[in-house]
């Protein structure tokens, strides 16, 4: 028959009792202290019973000196010798149960304390753990929507309120990323909704003409599939986005300089026919990463590049050796951008001006991507704008660790 839930969690319970902190606080200091006074009581015992045996001796009064001197002269030399030891003895065991008597009562004396020890540090640890009752209380409340909440403790600057300004860092973080996924979201719904609602509208439109020819006909068709393509471009930038975001799964050496140079000569075609000048220094250039994001962010910067620029512009490319890591340079002579600009381009969906090379427009993923495949390979990503237009975006890789 099998046992429910609630009993099994109550039997669990039993057999590892829930403990608080402040309870083993208050058991800890009443332990040290019964341990620390055993130590001083056994220390104070082995002392006090050596000075007794070396140096106290026993002082009768004046009468039972004269007594004992008359008796002692009266009987022959050994036998005082041994009523001298005997009275030695006497005087050893009253010593030993003076001790014992001492050691019994400081024994009770630590136990009344240890107990006493034991309160007190219920006290103190609850003075101590109250901070961490405010801030585990205030956590249990916050959710997914009162992320805007913070604990903003107060007191003296101690370790536990620099916990709660963590804790508060945290939940700021957290809530931009939250606000900031919302708006991705609502962006991507955006973004895929139209290109959809154009097709259907070309389609009806077309559909519904009565006098349809088969070139018309054709023409739509080649018009919902350029617009299929722009989707998925769409779809694979969000995917490469996302999993830029996740983190590297596979890490080795590549040469920014092989892959901007490949990338460049699939691309010469396509600035010339924009009436754009491709210059390029590439240098070899390590970099210790994942070789499709890698390469996913120089296409990135390369297109951005030659899509936002001018006619008769130019677009130049320089990789090299930065501090044993490679470092990436594309700068170009597109329209200007204010610097206050700069940082709204880094996000997802975010795009300056139309191109003026009659290109259709980008996704405005491109230099989101670039920002996060920067982010997981630990780059330094740094943007700015030119003076007469156009931007310079400047990547530097670090060098690879060298236990790798």
């Amino acid at each position: 028959m099998p046992v429910p839930a609630t009993l099994t969690a109550v039997l669990r319970r039993m057999r590892y009792p829930r403990t608080t902190v402040r309870s083993r606080l208050a058991l800890l200091y009443g332990s040290l202290f019964l341990a620390s006074g055993i130590a001083l009581l056994a220390i104070t015992y082995v002392l006090a019973d050596d000075a007794l045996r070396r140096y106290v001796k026993p002082i009768p009064d004046n009468f039972l000196i004269e007594q004992r001197a008359r008796k002692m002269a009266s009987l022959p030399r050994q036998m005082q010798e041994a009523a001298s030891a005997a009275e030695g003895h006497l005087v050893l065991r009253q010593q030993t149960a003076d001790l014992h008597s001492l050691l019994l009562g400081s024994a009770i004396a630590l136990g009344l304390m240890t107990v006493v020890s034991a309160l007190l540090g219920w006290f103190v640890a609850g003075r101590i753990v109250r901070p961490l009752r405010t801030i585990t209380n205030a956590a249990r409340h916050i959710s997914e929507e009162s992320l805007d909440q913070r604990l903003a403790l107060e007191g003296q600057r101690d370790e536990l309120k620099d916990l709660g300004e963590v804790i508060d860092g945290l939940l700021e973080r957290l809530q931009a990323a939250f606000a900031a996924q919302r708006q991705f979201v609502a962006n991507a719904a955006h973004e895929l909704r139209a290109p959809l609602t154009l097709e259907r509208a070309m389609l009806q439109v077309t559909l519904a003409d009565p006098g349809l020819t088969l070139d018309e006909l054709r023409a739509a068709c080649e018009d919902v599939i350029d617009n299929g393509r722009h989707q998925e471009e769409l779809i694979e930038a969000l995917l490469t986005l996302a999993r830029s975001q996740r983190g590297l799964d596979h890490k080795e050496e590549v040469d920014l300089a092989v892959i901007a140079g490949h990338l460049a000569e699939s691309r010469k075609q396509k600035a010339a026919a924009c009436g754009l000048q491709l210059d390029l220094a590439l240098r070899p250039a390590p970099a210790f990463g994942d070789p499709q994001l890698i390469e996913r962010l120089a296409a990135n910067l390369l297109d951005n590049a030659l899509h936002y620029n001018r006619a008769g512009g130019n677009v130049r490319v320089v990789t090299e050796n930065y501090l044993g890591g490679g470092r990436l340079i594309v700068t170009n002579t597109g329209p200007v951008v204010p610097e206050d600009q700069i940082a709204r381009l880094l996000e997802p969906f975010q795009r300056i001006s139309p191109s003026r090379t009659g290109q259709h427009d980008g996704s405005g993923l491109g230099l989101s991507i670039v920002q996060a495949i920067a982010k997981a390979h630990g780059a330094h990503l740094d943007v700015k704008a030119g003076e007469q237009g156009g931007l310079t975006v400047d990547i530097r890789w670090p060098a690879r660790p060298s236990h790798l």
